[in-house]
Formats: C-alpha cells, structure tokens, sequence
C-alpha cells in the first residue's frame, strides 16, 4: 500500500515535468521571429551607417575629440594623475 502514493506522486512529478516544458515550449514559439535575410541586411546597414573608432582602416583616423577610447587627460602622459 505504501509505493500506491509514491506512485502516483511520481506520475504527478512527470505531468507537472511535462506541462512545464509544455509552456516553455509554447513561449518559444509566440516569440517573435525575422528571417536571415532581414537581421543580415539589417546588421550590414548597421555596419555601414555606424563609425567604428576600433578599424580605422575602414573609416579612416578618427579626431581625438571623437574618440571615445581616447585619454581625456589634459595633458598629461598615461591615465593615471599622482598627487
């Protein structure tokens, strides 16, 4: 008589296992989608349209005033300011 209620709380882990998963399931499937070709064009305009400091070879020098992982510092050598 004992494994009956083990049983039938093994059954209800599994349904409850399933119906989870179930549910997971479904939000991926209600997640919006693009195709390929769309997120691919998008990211290539992207690309083209936004200048990237990192690969002057591309967009040529950047000002130091546009850099932004250029120093800050006034005039001073390295990052650091001793005082």
């Amino acid at each position: 008589m004992n494994s009956r209620p083990h049983k039938q709380s093994m059954s209800e882990l599994k349904l409850r296992r399933l119906t989870e998963h179930n549910q997971r399931l479904r939000e991926d499937l209600a997640r919006p989608r693009i195709r390929v070709s769309e997120a691919s064009a998008s990211l290539i305009r992207y690309c083209k349209t936004t200048k990237d400091p990192l690969v002057p070879s591309v967009w040529g020098p950047v000002a130091r005033n546009e850099d932004p992982y250029a120093s800050q510092s006034g005039g001073g050598k390295g990052c650091c300011v001793v005082q």
